[in-house]
């Protein structure tokens, strides 16, 4: 079973929407059109994985950048896109654009709503041979994220959201949830530097209430292997939703004592995870 540990150690199991303002942390993962469509010479050496990182609700690429940088420092090929943040649909099929842009295996990573993006995004991609979730939703088909927060109590992301409204392409206004800049430390990043919460809060991305509310069309963990990070000071996704969603997906399992923004706060943590992936693909697959 999974124990809470120190914020720097990570004990594994075998148990089967953070924002910080700044540029995206892209690196260079290898466009399509170098290889498309050619077989590898007998003296080529098999492509390594191309980690994909997918941010979250109320967030932005930028909140990956510690794990960006220690991935890269192995040389590792790693791709930080920016998520939409408008309907899980759309994001899936926008990420799916992504994958499909990219030669050789995929070890794909979400974080909080992420999640529930790279498990739909994800469903039919071959090359896609590994799912990471970082404190993320997990979802079966037909469940949402809202739905999936209200399965556990102990959540208080509602009452330090605020509802904002926006045009929507044919006329009208749509509602989109931001946290509250007063309510954003102790939320979201419990544990970060105040200075450094601060700057999250000014930079995080608002979320669409239809997005959160909008029920998932796939499952891709259940025929990809799944890894899970469950952080037991989440206050927008109860840590007691973690545990049951990375049992039900059979996911191999870390428990951190760390808030929803763990990719920031601890993000040693979150890069060896996604190094356990990794290595369970290799070259070659």
């Amino acid at each position: 079973m999974n124990t809470p540990v120190s914020r720097r150690t990570v004990t594994a199991s075998l148990l089967a929407g953070a924002a910080v303002l700044g540029t995206a942390a892209v690196a260079s993962a290898v466009p399509a059109a170098a290889a498309a469509g050619r077989p590898r010479g007998p003296h080529e050496r098999p492509q390594a994985p191309t980690v994909v990182l997918i941010h979250g609700a109320f967030a932005d690429a930028s909140s990956w950048n510690g794990v960006v940088g220690r991935l890269q420092r192995q040389g590792h090929r790693v791709l930080a896109p920016a998520l939409p943040l408008r309907g899980l649909a759309s994001d899936a099929a926008y990420i799916r654009s992504v994958l499909d842009s990219l030669t050789g295996p995929i070890v794909l990573v979400g974080h909080s709503y992420g999640g529930a993006v790279i498990s739909q995004a994800a469903a039919g991609a071959d090359r896609v041979k590994a799912l990471v979730y970082i404190a993320a939703f997990v979802p079966e088909v037909g469940e949402s994220a809202l739905q999936l927060t209200g399965t556990f109590p102990g959540s208080t992301l509602g009452q330090a959201t605020v509802t904002q409204h926006y045009p929507l392409p044919g006329g009208g206004q749509g509602d989109e949830l931001v946290i509250r800049r007063d309510a954003f430390h102790r939320q979201f990043a419990a544990g970060v530097p105040v200075r450094t919460a601060q700057v999250m809060a000014a930079g995080q991305r608002p979320i669409t209430l239809a997005a959160l509310q909008e029920p998932a069309t796939a499952a891709a963990w259940k025929t990809i292997p799944s890894w899970y990070l469950v952080a037991t000071e989440d206050r927008n996704i109860p840590p007691a939703a973690e545990r049951w969603m990375a049992t039900r997906a059979r996911a191999r399992t870390v428990t951190v004592r760390a808030p929803h923004a763990v990719s920031v706060s601890d993000p040693g943590a979150v890069t060896d995870l996604v190094l356990s992936a990794v290595r369970s693909v290799g070259p070659g697959h």
